[in-house]
């Protein structure tokens, strides 16, 4: 990531990489997308990641960037919603990193600035053969963008579909979350966890932020009946 640029590339979690990247669902499409990456001819200038929100989107974006810089190539992720207030200039002079990830571009969908923006930024990535990876909530055509040059680029590049992630996905997420941060939850407990909580990936999580913090405390294994205990359910 170049110095100039920190303020502007979201930090990157340790546990947001290919490795960690959980599910059945996706899994067949995480692997297109690291060999997208890992190639070192023919590689895809650009990559369109299509799909519902917590489909893994910004965990796979952050995992380009992990392992770009394992290739010792430099690379930014930066969030479009994040970035929104500050205008289309702080996208200017992104493609100085070898690999630019935008996450949630269709945020910018429908702004004339922001489409112009991003897509001489393409150009700049495209001229100096970089690779630009790129994440949207549906397909690039079913989005509200108004700038033709720009869709016929985001048509163009590698296209990766992410599909809504099953509850089977969702309860192995959960029990892999769990296992990094120490804790054994066991598939009977995360099965009812999944009963009881949202199916939002996020609640889930949050859910589990908790049930670490209490079990830490109260030095207790996480059962059925300490969870019950701890959510109130």
């Amino acid at each position: 990531m170049i110095a100039g640029q920190l303020a502007l590339g979201v930090k990157l979690r340790d546990d947001a990489r290919f490795d960690n990247f959980h599910g059945e669902r996706n899994a067949e499409a995480a692997s297109r997308l690291r060999t997208a990456v890992e190639q070192q001819h023919d590689r895809p200038r650009s990559i369109v990641i299509c799909g519902d929100g917590e489909t893994g989107k910004s965990h796979l974006l952050q995992g380009v960037c992990h392992l770009a810089e394992r290739q010792q190539r430099q690379a930014i992720c930066v969030s479009m919603t994040e970035l929104l207030h500050f205008g289309p200039d702080a996208i200017g002079g992104l493609e100085l990193n070898a690999v630019v990830c935008l996450d949630d571009l269709d945020r910018v969908a429908g702004l004339p600035e922001w489409e112009e923006a991003v897509f001489h930024l393409y150009n700049r990535i495209d001229d100096r053969d970089g690779q630009i990876v790129i994440s949207l909530s549906d397909l690039p055509a079913q989005l509200p963008f108004s700038l033709p040059d720009l869709v016929s680029r985001l048509r163009h590049g590698l296209l990766i579909q992410l599909g809504i992630n099953r509850d089977d996905d969702r309860l192995r997420i959960l029990v892999a979350r769990a296992e990094q941060r120490g804790l054994v939850l066991s598939e009977d407990v995360a099965g009812f966890i999944l009963k009881r909580a949202s199916r939002s990936l996020a609640d889930l999580l949050a859910v589990l932020d908790q049930l670490d913090d209490k079990s830490l405390k109260a030095r207790r294994r996480l059962t059925i009946p300490f969870v019950k205990s701890v959510m109130g359910w």
